[in-house]
């Protein structure tokens, strides 16, 4: 059965993109927003925009007059930041302490879990712009949810949060949060270095409209393979032409040397995915193989 949390006093440390997002979000969903803390002007604009009339104080402060405290920080930022409240005497017994960290499971909050706070990771994943349309994206994402292993209440407690906000609540394993992490940085991070690299490569073949040109089919390709995984590849690569990947080899060694490592190494992985799937014959494999480990002059 689902635990519903009561209507709880927040505190948001700090107003940056996603803990003002989501500071709104708790609020839409009926808690009270009594504090964030933010130093910035971005933080104070933000604030002003998705957390109206809520006061901007110390974290300790912050964390003192909240029932939940919403940890949104940077990952290297999260252990001190609990370390500094404990020592001001911030956090309390039965306080729910939340982070947003997706590289971090509960365990970074076992401090305050030994006061007698309930320790809770929430990593929503999306990307976050700190303005008011992030809201209605919630609805569209899934928040990564870790609580101590046997706590049932716990999970509960962060379903039901989830679930408040408008998102898919999915429960990651403490054991699983690091691979958890590894998993959505290569996808989402390397994804925009990749596209970014494509458009660069066609402005520098005079193409204009890069962005333009190559939105509808990175747009088909990406979801044809969450539709349908391996059977999606295309490509010169899934087709064994080896001709046509030894041309791009050449012309990105000469044009845009940086980019051709990337190229190759994503070949060779596409390589091992398509052999794997039974699109290409062991033959073929080896030989693209061998093209992309010895370079485009190789016999």
């Amino acid at each position: 059965m689902m635990m519903r949390p009561a209507r709880l006093a927040v505190g948001v440390v700090s107003a940056g993109r996603v803990g003002s997002v989501l500071g709104a979000a708790l609020s839409r969903a009926g808690h009270n927003v009594v504090a964030a803390s933010g130093l910035s002007a971005a933080s104070v604009r933000r604030a002003d925009q998705l957390l109206p009339g809520v006061p901007l104080l110390p974290p300790d402060q912050v964390a003192s007059q909240a029932d939940l405290v919403l940890l949104a920080l940077p990952d290297d930022a999260l252990p001190g930041m609990v370390r500094g409240l404990i020592a001001t005497d911030s956090l309390k017994p039965g306080q729910i302490v939340v982070h947003t960290s997706g590289a971090h499971g509960v365990g970074v909050l076992d401090p305050a879990a030994a006061l007698g706070a309930l320790p809770l990771a929430l990593h929503p994943v999306m990307t976050f712009t700190g303005r008011s349309e992030d809201l209605e994206r919630l609805a569209a994402c899934s928040i990564g949810i870790t609580a101590a292993e046997g706590d049932e209440a716990a999970w509960n407690v962060g379903e039901a949060l989830a679930m408040e906000m408008g998102t898919e609540p999915v429960r990651v394993p403490e054991s699983s949060r690091a691979l958890y992490h590894a998993a959505l940085a290569h996808g989402a991070n390397h994804l925009m270095t990749l596209v970014a690299d494509c458009a660069d490569l066609l402005r520098e073949g005079g193409i204009a409209d890069a962005e333009r040109l190559v939105a509808p089919l990175l747009s088909a390709a990406l979801d044809n393979v969450l539709r349908h995984g391996d059977r999606a590849l295309t490509g010169p690569v899934a087709r064994g032409d080896a001709g046509t990947v030894r041309a791009h080899l050449e012309v990105l060694a000469q044009r845009a040397p940086d980019v051709a490592p990337c190229y190759a190494a994503l070949a060779k992985r596409t390589v091992a995915r398509a052999s794997q799937a039974g699109l290409l014959g062991e033959a073929t494999a080896k030989e693209l193989t061998e093209l992309l480990d010895e370079g485009p002059d190789s016999p």
